[in-house]
């Protein structure tokens, strides 16, 4: 007679297997982090392919074309990305200089306010100006591991290509070794109902945002506005954190800058911005389809990075949204599926109590 497992084992055992998979992500990173990301591609260029075959293209063509189309576009705004970044570390040696003058500035009002007039505890300049001399290293530290991570892209069409030309003999397989005919077929089409409108979304939302914040950029009169632009619309690829760590980019600029006052015209065009991406543009374009809660999206967003660095934090959400699909079908998963959902109905609290009555 079946005996069902004491709760501390299950937990136990559940933790244990969290761990395990924790670490082979970690360990595996260079090698699965490419593969994770061009089953995304795939999902995106999927459509495109589809149609294209659907007009009589042999496949081999379809997606080639709708492989070639994304090169240009991502290779067409990287370029453009990476010649305004040469400009920009280029000139960084004058913009140190002016960042200096204007803590000059700044810590004199200071000291007039509180009446401190000794140069010698000019603690703000001290402080900063070191931060600033090390800054030019930093940014060509980041140029140079950004470049690195684009090389070891170079593999995705070469992926994307193979799991698109060889999708019906994966969806044999997954067909010849999970049994359950109805589930599965269920699981299939929502994981990719679910995948592709949300990535297909969150990248038309991105090419937008890449306008609007290049052009408002340039309105305000920011220098390297195309440059910011495009920088802070890819932070977009993060949930929440996103619009804010595409801000701090032009915005740190202006405060350093020979013009300081335009950070307020910064700050007044994200606020606009932000209100506008999270109102109108996503949940017009991505729809919710992956509604993760936002306490669990954080948490993810988090546990991504750690795990993956930049690409987790992007690639978290849409495979989280797949998870919760597959244990929203399952009864022994479906409080997980449930916890980590933005669906009403009691909330984090209800999803929390189904869990601990599982345990139970």
């Amino acid at each position: 007679m079946y005996k069902p497992l004491h709760p501390l084992i299950k937990i136990t055992c559940l933790v244990f297997l969290i761990l395990v998979v924790f670490v082979m992500l970690i360990v595996g990173r260079d090698f699965l982090y490419p593969i994770f990301l061009a089953i995304l591609f795939a999902y995106l260029l999927y459509p495109l392919v589809n149609l294209l075959e659907k007009w009589k293209f042999p496949r081999v063509v379809a997606i080639l074309l709708s492989l070639l189309l994304a090169i240009v576009l991502i290779g067409g705004a990287l370029f453009l990305l990476y010649q305004q970044m040469s400009v920009f570390i280029a000139d960084f040696p004058g913009l140190r200089d002016q960042a200096l003058s204007n803590l000059n500035e700044l810590q004199r009002s200071i000291d007039n306010v509180i009446g401190n007039s000794s140069s010698e505890k000019w603690w703000l300049k001290d402080r900063v100006a070191g931060l600033i001399n090390n800054s030019g290293d930093m940014i060509n530290k980041v140029f140079t591991a950004t470049t690195g991570t684009v090389v070891k892209l170079g593999l995705q069409p070469v992926f994307v290509f193979f799991m698109l030309y060889y999708r019906e003999r994966i969806k044999r397989f997954i067909r010849m070794v999970w049994k359950d005919e109805e589930r599965r077929e269920s699981i299939l089409y929502e994981i990719s109902d679910v995948t592709q409108n949300y990535i297909g979304g969150v990248f038309i939302v991105v090419v937008i945002l890449c306008f609007l914040n290049s052009i408002g950029l340039m309105i305000i009169g920011i220098k390297y506005a195309v440059m910011f632009g495009i920088i802070s619309a890819i932070m977009n690829f993060i949930p929440y954190f996103g619009t804010l760590i595409g801000a701090a980019f032009p915005l740190a600029y202006t405060l350093v800058s020979d013009d300081p006052n335009d950070a307020i015209g910064v700050m007044i065009l994200f606020m606009i911005i932000q209100f506008t991406e999270n109102n109108i543009l996503t949940p017009s374009i991505t729809g919710g389809r992956v509604a993760i809660n936002p306490l669990f999206t954080i948490l993810i967003i988090i546990a991504g990075g750690l795990v993956w660095g930049v690409p987790g934090m992007f690639m978290s959400i849409p495979y989280i949204g797949m998870l919760k699909v597959v244990c929203s079908h399952y009864r022994s998963l479906k409080p997980l599926a449930f916890l980590i959902s933005k669906n009403k109905g009691g909330g984090i609290s209800k999803g929390w109590k189904l869990l601990k009555n599982y345990f139970d």
